[in-house]
């Protein structure tokens, strides 16, 4: 379930919103002062925040402009204000939607959705699969069967580019320009020691498969 921190002061509001997200199986979290907020953000991991702007405390916009330079979570502000000034100021702090009170229920709730829906999205093209190789773009892991490959960089960024393409075969010449960022002059044992390297800290973890194909006179591929 997808944690929401609702910081909002008004405890009528609050407890509404918190029921609200139970029934529709979020997790919500109450903070009810801009003080709090930054401290529950500090010390829990949430998908999603909803933050009126009127706190006590640190403000609302100020609690947006932390959040938004520290942390990436959506924001959703609840705000009484209307004026177009406000909102682009909001968003322009990093305000991921706005919704002006008083607000519809399911309305609140589609916004949520939307954004965890854009989250999933973000999550899903920041990872490479292939076979059994998972490869996280934000962390630089490499894990295979739910076990860690220990890569170095260039390991990685080897195995990133050929997973980004699997049917297509890399030249010696495509692997060292775009992994070593310079104009390939040749060097033949630099790509085959790190390929070479590659294919056995693979075959560690899972000597079920070769992973990496050599086609000769031309380079290498992921094996199909």
């Amino acid at each position: 379930m997808d944690k929401i921190l609702i910081a909002e002061d008004d405890l009528h509001i609050n407890e509404m919103l918190c029921e609200l997200l139970k029934q529709n199986n979020f997790l919500p979290t109450a903070a009810f002062s801009g003080t709090e907020a930054l401290l529950r953000l500090s010390h829990e991991n949430f998908s999603l925040m909803l933050l009126d702007l009127m706190l006590p405390g640190k403000t609302g916009e100020e609690v947006l402009s932390e959040v938004c330079s520290t942390k990436d979570i959506p924001v959703i502000v609840l705000t009484a204000k209307t004026d177009k000034e406000t909102i682009v100021k909001l968003l322009r702090l990093g305000a991921a939607d706005y919704l002006t009170k008083p607000f519809d229920n399911n309305e609140l709730l589609a916004r949520i959705e939307v954004q965890l829906r854009r989250i999933e999205a973000k999550t899903n093209t920041e990872k490479l699969e292939y076979k059994n190789i998972i490869l996280d773009l934000n962390r630089f892991d490499a894990m295979i069967n739910n076990k860690e490959v220990g890569l170095s960089k260039r390991e990685f960024e080897i195995l990133k580019l050929m997973m980004s393409e699997p049917k297509k075969v890399f030249t010696k010449n495509n692997l060292y320009e775009t992994v070593w960022g310079g104009e390939f002059l040749g060097d033949d044992n630099t790509i085959n020691v790190h390929i070479s390297k590659l294919r056995n800290k693979l075959n560690v973890v899972d000597s079920s498969q070769e992973y990496i194909q050599t086609v000769w006179g031309i380079g290498f591929k992921m094996k199909e």
